[in-house]
């Protein structure tokens, strides 16, 4: 009888073993970092982003993970000190391979795009740009990461990348089902445009009503299985940073004395400006200022209405025509369409003046117009904290910037409510850097899930107790 029981034991545990479904257990995909720094003309910063190996439609779904702003001006500021290009991107490098797993930091793909500041530096001098580059990489080369390359953006990929950016953070290209547990395009996606503002240029992109005419302003990308055909230009020398110099040219040359009225400086204020650092610049260079001379004073008037009078010189208007496919210097534009994210300065210059998305023009207008009137003496002890090299540069900023969007760009009274001002979307910045790193996802082959044989938990688990029961009673019938 002992035998028998033994034998029935070992039959029941054949049986229930082979009733055992053996599968393939999926692991979870392994997560993949990137860095990108981001060199401008007036500041560097460095993203720490991450994604799932397994894409989405040949797309990595992105997210930022760190943002560190790097100490001291960009890159194009250490042209007589290359070397120290590169140090200075030390401490973000640091705090970056703080939050990247060590067994992972040598597959992590590091990239710095440099923008406007460094294409401005190259023009003026191409070898010293080259080796602000080489330093920049000799000090990430130190770094246990796989450097990419630190290479100069054109306007255009900067404008396309910030789209992207914008696009993505605002869902418009896939959003995440709970149903069907997965990412899915919107059934109505909206496409937003990207209005950049920087330093030294300006950058304007959207998808135009129909195909875009001028091919030479055209960029076409491939996210999450869909094309997107966007028309983008960059306008270099009409940053912010830049149009005041070039503000300041046209005020000097138009009243040739060591002492001139700005128009657009609060009254009570005064600047002194360089007129070689004048001379230097690619963007107010020219034979229009006299050699000699090595300063003139600049004194505020707070004139609202002749401050945007002086902002409109800026612009060439006239070399469009007729045309009204146009908006300035000759530059083609398609008709402007859909709702844009303004970002940058376009974003801070207005947050500062507590102007927001849906206020009628008529009120930022009012608004600007008031700030602008306010003596430096007011502003001075109104703002104690704000920067005094900065205070005193936002009435010009304001106007300039609706100069750029009602004149330039051709947005009116009723498009106007179409312009969101934002600087973030979530927890990530809104900037060319994320769009950078999601279309470089494209490029990076996803990997095939890890799989192991396994058996289902639930049936292994009551198997094993089978098991264990049968064996117990076994030796308890062999025993009696």
């Amino acid at each position: 009888s002992a035998i028998v029981g033994a034998l029935v034991a070992l039959s029941i545990t054949t049986l229930v073993l082979s009733l055992v479904r053996v599968e393939d257990v999926t692991l979870p995909p392994t997560v993949k970092y990137g860095m990108v720094f981001d060199a401008g003309s007036s500041h560097t910063s460095l993203f720490v982003y991450e994604w799932d190996s397994d894409k989405e439609n040949n797309t990595g779904v992105v997210s930022q993970t760190l943002s560190c702003d790097v100490q001291g001006q960009g890159i194009s500021s250490y042209a007589n000190n290359p070397p120290e290009a590169g140090n200075s991107l030390r401490e973000c490098l640091d705090k970056a391979l703080q939050v990247v797993p060590a067994e992972k930091q040598r597959d992590v793909p590091v990239y710095l795009g440099a923008t406007a500041g460094m294409r401005l530096l190259r023009e003026q001098n191409s070898s010293v740009t080259e080796q602000v580059l080489a330093e920049v990489a000799k000090t990430m080369q130190e770094y246990p990461v796989a450097f990419k390359g630190a290479r100069i953006l054109t306007g255009e990929e900067e404008g396309a990348y910030g789209w992207i950016t914008i696009n993505y953070l605002l869902d418009s290209f896939t959003k995440y089902s709970p149903k069907a547990h997965t990412w899915l395009r919107p059934e109505t996606a909206n496409i937003f445009g990207a209005l950049d503002l920087g330093g030294a240029s300006t950058q304007i992109t959207f998808m135009p009503e129909g195909s875009v005419l001028s091919q030479n302003e055209a960029s076409e990308f491939t996210l999450y299985g869909y094309s997107y055909k966007i028309y983008t230009h960059s306008y270099l020398c009409y940053g912010q940073n830049e149009m005041l110099k070039r503000l300041a040219k046209e005020l000097i040359v138009s009243s040739p004395s060591t002492r001139i009225q700005h128009p657009c400086y609060p009254q009570g204020y005064s600047e002194s400006v360089s007129l070689p650092s004048l001379r230097g610049s690619p963007c107010t260079a020219g034979s229009e200022l006299a050699p000699g001379g090595s300063s003139v004073t600049l004194e505020g008037r707070g004139n609202a209405s002749a401050c945007l009078a002086a902002l409109r010189k800026l612009f060439n208007f006239s070399a469009c025509g007729h045309s009204q496919h146009c908006s300035f210097d000759g530059v083609y534009q398609p008709p402007i369409r859909g709702q844009f994210v303004a970002f940058s300065a376009f974003y801070y210059n207005f947050k500062f003046l507590n102007l927001t998305e849906g206020q009628p023009l008529a009120v930022v207008r009012e608004a600007i117009e008031g700030f602008c009137t306010r003596s430096w003496e007011d502003l001075s002890s109104s703002y104690p904290k704000e920067n005094p090299k900065r205070l005193p540069k936002y009435c010009a900023n304001a106007n300039y910037i609706l100069t750029l969007l009602l004149d330039a760009y051709k947005f009116n009274e009723s498009s106007w409510n179409n312009i969101i001002f934002q600087m973030k979307a979530g927890s990530a910045d809104v900037g060319w850097t994320l769009g950078y790193m999601l279309n470089l996802t494209n490029m990076v082959p996803a990997e095939a899930p890890a799989s192991l044989k396994g058996h289902r938990p639930s049936l292994w688990a009551a198997a094993i107790t089978f098991i264990i029961l049968t064996l117990i009673l076994g030796l308890a019938a062999l025993l009696l």
